[in-house]
């Protein structure tokens, strides 16, 4: 993989999460400036956001005030002293933005799903070392998500971080699922790089913001972009997942910050113990797992032979209906059941493939 170069100064605060509020969309000058005033008495706040070209699904939709919006930016940094940032989609959007002295740009989700398009906006940053962030394509694809980084690292850019704003999905809990597994795996292969969580898109309910931001921090991500706006009832575009100012300093009042490792040799020592006894549970389970794929291969082999088809349904869903209650009594919950199962269930299926697609042993 590509070397992302990164200064992680930028987006990581010892001791704290780097902070990143304001509106969603700037709205009108009055709007973003009462916003930013508001957010500059909250000294925790390190960066202010404003999206001035909103990138929308359908044409009739607000879709931001387009470059008015920059000066209003510049008054919110004389006035407050408050850096800024702003969604950058083209060339375009990134000659503007540097020309009124932006601070931070980031790439949206929408953007971030095309190579084309990250890779223009990538050739207009060359020569520049403004700081990039980079959100998290709408669908769950990390290679997408790096691909990003990775383009617009070789153009030059040394200081980068990026957003995690969850996934585009059909229904459940949440406006986008977080998959948290997919930005975990993102910081073990680039462990320098600050990931900052947007609970905000992640929920899509302003009521629901603190316990995805508390998780966040709790799985040690670097910081938070929160939504903010003056009136967020009233507000051009997402209202629902936007909260006030007032409503931001209590978020970040009520957040914990833990410490990433214990002090007491007394609490290390038990630690060590408790691992080493996760180690020996990890090493009896694959011994078994592998142990379960020999007699999965036993039984390719066996329908292979007997012109058998691989998919079995009525032994699929007699799998399903007896392992989730065992898993249930012994304290289990259905969803990581069944989502193990899965996992079984397809590399199985991908192994029995193979075999089918072997001549028949001769007999």
């Amino acid at each position: 993989m590509t070397t992302v170069h990164n200064n992680i100064k930028t987006f990581k605060r010892n001791g704290r999460p780097y902070i990143i509020a304001g509106p969603c969309s700037a709205e009108t000058e009055e709007q973003v400036l009462t916003a930013a005033r508001t957010i500059a008495k909250n000294s925790h706040v390190d960066l202010f956001r404003a999206g001035i070209w909103k990138p929308r699904t359908r044409p009739d939709s607000f879709e931001g005030v387009g470059e008015k919006g920059l000066k209003w930016l510049k008054k919110v940094q004389s006035e407050t002293g408050l850096p800024v940032t702003v969604e950058v989609a083209n060339a375009k959007h990134v000659e503007l933005a540097l020309a009124a002295g932006v601070d931070v740009l980031w790439i949206g989700a929408r953007t971030t799903v095309s190579p084309f398009a990250v890779q223009e906006i990538a050739d207009a940053l060359r020569g520049t070392n403004i700081p990039v962030l980079v959100k998290n394509p709408i669908n769950p694809d990390l290679g997408l998500w790096m691909g990003a980084l990775e383009r617009i690292s070789k153009a030059g850019i040394e200081t980068l971080g990026a957003i995690h704003r969850g996934f585009s999905t059909l229904g459940g809990e949440y406006r986008n699922t977080p998959h948290w597994e997919i930005p975990i795996k993102l910081k073990t292969q680039l462990p320098d790089l600050p990931v900052i969580t947007d609970p905000s898109h992640i929920t899509g309910n302003r009521y629901k913001i603190l316990d995805v931001a508390q998780k966040s921090l709790d799985l040690e991500f670097d910081g938070l972009m929160i939504e903010t706006h003056p009136t967020p009832d009233q507000a051009w575009s997402d209202a629902a997942q936007q909260v006030t100012p007032l409503q931001l300093h209590e978020i970040l009042s009520l957040i914990q910050i833990r410490k990433k490792s214990g002090t007491s040799t007394e609490f290390n020592t038990r630690l060590e113990e408790l691992r080493s006894e996760i180690d020996e549970l990890d090493a009896e389970i694959l011994k078994k797992l592998a142990k379960r794929m020999n007699v999965v291969k036993e039984i390719g082999e066996y329908k292979r032979d007997n012109h058998v088809t691989i998919l079995q349904l009525e032994r699929w869903k007699e799998i399903l209906d007896t392992r989730i209650p065992f898993g249930e009594k012994s304290g289990l919950s259905t969803e990581f059941t069944e989502t193990f199962l899965d996992l079984i269930h397809e590399a199985s299926i991908k192994l029995q493939t193979e075999i089918l697609n072997q001549l028949p042993k001769t007999k």
